[in-house]
């Protein structure tokens, strides 16, 4: 059975959400076919768990995940800001190798390795399909990992959503929460980041398809 992203778990209040442009119902807002479920009573930050369907086991490496068995979303509601799916959800590993193996062992599909470094500096990154997202992980540079203690299991990093309209999206979010559009790493596309001011507690960016 193919492994697919059914929720994630983020620490932040939805009127935040709602703030950014995002439909909210509840405690909870649909994105393309992931659920996003608000959680700010927890203690945690940005993403402090997600459920997978398909999953063989729940150990991922330090990644907080439980079994869903719950079916696809039917029909995902429009978004003012625009926003259409989730592209990837981003993890660092400290030990890349490592984390892919546990990965793997679980049943997530690795598409491939990268073997390049990216803007920020990181050596190479794994990518997992999860139905239509992508699970992206990054190693950590030997320097950040250094500053932290050293080695530590892996953790969820930020999200990237698809926008088809990039330009009228930054438009919406207004220059105060949100970068403008540039170039991205993958050819063809374009993409904007969320400022702090835009009151969510893990990084966000925006990315046309």
């Amino acid at each position: 059975m193919t492994v697919t992203l059914d929720e994630l778990i983020v620490a932040d209040a939805p009127e935040a959400w709602r703030a950014c442009g995002f439909e909210v119902a509840g405690e909870e807002c649909v994105v393309g076919e992931v659920r996003i479920r608000f959680a700010p009573d927890g203690g945690g930050r940005g993403i402090v768990g997600w459920s997978l369907r398909g999953i063989e086991a729940t150990e991922l490496e330090g990644l907080p995940t439980t079994v869903s068995e719950r079916a696809a979303v039917a029909e995902a509601p429009e978004h003012p800001n625009g926003v259409t799916g989730l592209d990837h959800v981003v993890a660092i590993s400290s030990d890349l190798d490592r984390t892919v193996t546990a990965l793997e062992a679980a049943g997530l599909d690795l598409r491939r390795i990268r073997e390049e470094p990216t803007p920020a500096g990181a050596p190479r990154q794994a990518f997992f399909r999860l139905g239509a997202p992508i699970l992206e992980v990054v190693q950590e540079p030997p320097e950040a990992t250094e500053r932290a203690g050293g080695d530590r299991p892996a953790f969820f990093w930020g999200l990237a959503f698809v926008a088809p309209d990039l330009e009228r999206t930054v438009a919406f979010l207004g220059e105060e929460r949100v970068s403008e559009a540039r170039a991205a790493v993958q050819p063809g596309r374009r993409i904007a980041t969320l400022r702090r001011a835009a009151g969510l507690s893990l990084p966000i960016a925006l990315m046309s398809p």
